[in-house]
């Protein structure tokens, strides 16, 4: 039998210190509402689902084991991306097989087991997740989720203004050691490397992984590193990239939430467009692009 792979982008997590203040700038930033607040274990935390993953928004509550974890990063890093969660498998799937084949690729595995959410009105949720230590995977928290028990998908958010954010493009990791990057995010978790290549001009060598519906951009600067830093050194979360219908009406939208966002300019890609904004809740690194234009049938 041959375990499962990883399907898809399940979710990105968020370290904050003020889970109210984070929603409501999340909500302004992205357009949509949160459709879960609640939390368990010492944290609270507030979901945003979108087609081809979620946002999960997470702060210290409290006393318990994953509150600790929380205030430990936040101690540690401060505020931004703390987790990259993937899903296994299309179905409902048993992730001890798939621990098993991470274990023999050389990450150390937690058990599998379940974490339990509970909503401000009291309903639960439940999902079955393992992660790698991080040590394992550059110093950084990868988090390795199960499909839904019962087949069916989370609600997605649903609006909460005009030209709302359609879904996540691709998150950025910054990487002392591009060797490294493609051992583990290509030969050990086994996602799908689309494209390697170095850009003088931007001074770095992107590798692309396909994650689902999703992008893995990992970046390696091809300057010579800092005195003191070598291939050695952990991995960073860099940002989010997130797909807009509208450009200009996303800026538009959030000039007027009271956000700093440069002009729309001409993207990387032929005929797209991007937008910087400058000052995303929890500092993390923030774009918002185009749809990709249609190609032409022959």
């Amino acid at each position: 039998m041959i375990a499962a792979a990883i399907s898809g982008l399940d979710h990105v997590a968020l370290c904050v210190r003020d889970l109210d203040a984070a929603v409501q700038g999340y909500r302004k930033l992205l357009g949509v509402e949160p459709n879960w607040i609640g939390g368990d274990g010492g944290a609270r935390h507030a979901w945003f689902q979108f087609p081809n993953m979620a946002l999960d928004v997470i702060s210290p509550h409290g006393e318990g084991a994953f509150g600790d974890r929380i205030r430990a990063h936040l101690g540690a890093h401060g505020e931004g991306i703390w987790a990259l969660a993937f899903t296994v498998g299309r179905v409902e799937a048993d992730l001890a097989p798939f621990a098993r084949l991470m274990a023999r690729r050389g990450l150390r595995m937690t058990e599998p087991a379940l974490t339990r959410s509970t909503h401000d009105d009291g309903r639960r949720r439940y999902w079955l997740g393992a992660n790698p230590r991080p040590d394992d995977t550059g110093g950084l928290q990868v988090l390795l989720i199960a499909p839904p028990r019962d087949g069916t998908h989370w609600p997605m958010s649903k609006p909460a203004g005009p030209a709302p954010v359609t879904r996540l493009d691709h998150v950025v990791i910054q990487t002392a050691s591009a060797d490294r990057a493609l051992a583990v995010w290509g030969a050990k978790l086994g996602l799908d490397l689309r494209l390697d290549r170095e850009n003088a001009q931007w001074g770095a060598r992107q590798m692309f992984f396909k994650a689902g519906e999703t992008v893995v951009e990992i970046a390696a600067s091809l300057k010579a590193p800092p005195p003191g830093i070598g291939s050695d050194a952990p991995d960073r979360f860099g940002g989010l990239a997130w797909r807009v219908a509208d450009p200009e009406a996303a800026r538009e939208r959030l000039v007027a939430a009271g956000f700093d966002v440069s002009e729309v300019r001409a993207g990387r890609k032929p005929g797209t467009c991007v937008l910087t904004v400058r000052d995303a809740p929890a500092g993390v690194p923030t774009l918002l692009l185009s749809a990709e234009p249609a190609l032409e049938k022959a």
